[in-house]
C-alpha cells in the first residue's frame, strides 16, 4: 500500500520533522496569552457579547492547550525531550484535566490502528451518521455543562479507587482526559490561588472553568466528529482520517494550532504542527490531494454527520 512516506523526498521529510524549542515555547505562550487577554477584556468590560466572546475563545485556547499537548506526546512540540515531558504536562495537559502519559499511551495504539477494530478511537466516529435532533441534543449536553460533569464525575471514581475500571480510563483518556485528577487539580489550584491573591478569584470559575465545562467541549466533540467520522475508506492512510479546510473564524473557535491537517498528521505523526500546512503543500506538489479525505470546512463535516433522516430502530 502507498504511503505518505512512499511520495515525499527523505530530505524533505526530515526538514518538516525539525523540532523548535523556541518554536514549542511560542505556541505555548501564545495559547495561554490569548487565554488571559480574552478574560482580561471581559472582565474589564463585561457585557453579553465579551463574555460570550471569552467563553468561546478561551474555550477554543484551552482545546489548543490539549493539542500541544499532543504535539509533545509525540515528542514534537519541543526539540528538547525534558520540554516535551514538563511543559506538555504541567503547562497543556493538567489545566484542562488531562494526563499526557496516559494519553500518549492510548493515542499511539489509535495511530497504529486507525479504523480498524483494535482503534480505542472507533467508538468516537463509528455512530456517524446521526439525526440532527440527535447531534443537538449532544450539542447542548455539550453546552450545559453535562458532559463536563459526567467526565468529572468519572475521574472522581478512579481517583479515589485504586482498582480503576479499565473502560472508564479508555473514556476518559480519549476526552483527552486522567485516569487521576491529583496533578490537575494541583495544577487548578495553583490557577485559583494566583486570581485569588490579585483580587480575581471569581475570573477562575467564569472564564476558565466555565469555557472548559462548555464550548471546550463542544469544539471536542467537532473535532472528533471531523477527524475520523464517515471516512471513505479505513484501510487507505490516505482516505482512513480527514483534512478539513478552515477558514479564519474556524481556525479561531474550532481549529486551532493546525489541528484541521488530520491525514497529514496521521501520515507524518512526527511532523510538529506548525509545519502541518507545508506539508499538506508537499503533498499536493506530489499529486497526492485528490487521493486525500478532505472537507471544505466544518459546516461540510457536520452537514454530513447529521444526514441520517431517523434514529436507527
Amino acid at each position: 500500500m502507498t504511503t505518505g512516506r512512499d511520495i515525499l523526498p527523505k530530505p524533505l521529510v526530515r526538514a518538516l520533522s525539525e523540532r523548535s524549542d523556541a518554536r514549542g515555547a511560542w505556541l505555548v505562550l501564545h495559547a495561554w496569552a490569548v487565554i488571559a487577554g480574552a478574560a482580561a477584556v471581559a472582565a474589564i468590560w463585561p457585557n453579553p457579547v465579551t463574555v460570550v466572546l471569552a467563553i468561546m475563545v478561551i474555550g477554543s485556547r484551552q482545546m489548543g492547550l490539549a493539542i500541544l499537548m499532543h504535539d509533545a506526546a509525540h515528542g514534537a512540540l519541543f526539540r528538547t525531550k525534558a520540554l516535551n515531558e514538563t511543559v506538555g504536562t504541567w503547562a497543556c495537559a493538567y489545566p484542562v484535566f488531562a494526563d499526557m502519559a496516559a494519553y500518549r499511551h492510548y493515542h499511539l495504539k489509535h495511530h497504529r490502528y486507525t479504523q480498524q477494530p483494535e482503534d480505542p478511537d472507533l467508538v468516537l466516529s463509528k455512530p456517524f451518521p446521526v439525526t440532527r435532533t440527535s447531534f443537538w441534543r449532544k450539542a447542548v449536553r455539550d453546552l450545559t455543562g453535562q458532559t463536563a460533569f459526567k467526565q468529572r464525575a468519572a475521574q472522581v471514581r478512579m481517583t479515589l479507587d485504586a482498582q480503576k475500571n479499565a473502560d472508564e480510563t479508555t473514556g476518559a483518556v480519549q476526552a483527552f482526559g486522567t485516569p487521576s485528577l491529583w496533578g490537575p487539580l494541583a495544577v487548578n489550584a495553583g490557577l485559583f490561588a494566583a486570581l485569588a491573591l490579585s483580587g480575581y478569584w471569581w475570573v477562575y470559575l467564569a472564564f476558565w472553568i466555565v469555557p472548559l465545562a462548555t464550548w471546550y467541549q463542544f469544539v471536542l466533540r467537532i473535532r472528533n466528529i471531523a477527524e475520523h467520522a464517515m471516512v471513505p475508506d479505513d484501510d487507505d492512510p490516505f482516505r482512513n482520517a480527514r483534512t478539513t479546510h478552515a477558514n479564519l473564524l474556524e481556525r479561531v473557535f474550532f481549529a486551532p494550532y493546525w489541528v484541521n491537517y488530520h491525514v497529514d498528521h496521521h501520515l507524518y505523526m512526527y511532523v510538529p504542527c506548525w509545519q502541518l500546512p507545508r506539508l499538506h503543500k508537499a503533498l499536493g506538489e506530489a499529486g497526492m490531494h485528490a487521493r486525500m479525505e478532505t472537507k471544505p470546512g466544518y459546516l461540510a463535516v457536520l452537514r454530513m454527520a447529521t444526514s441520517r433522516a431517523t434514529a436507527p430502530a
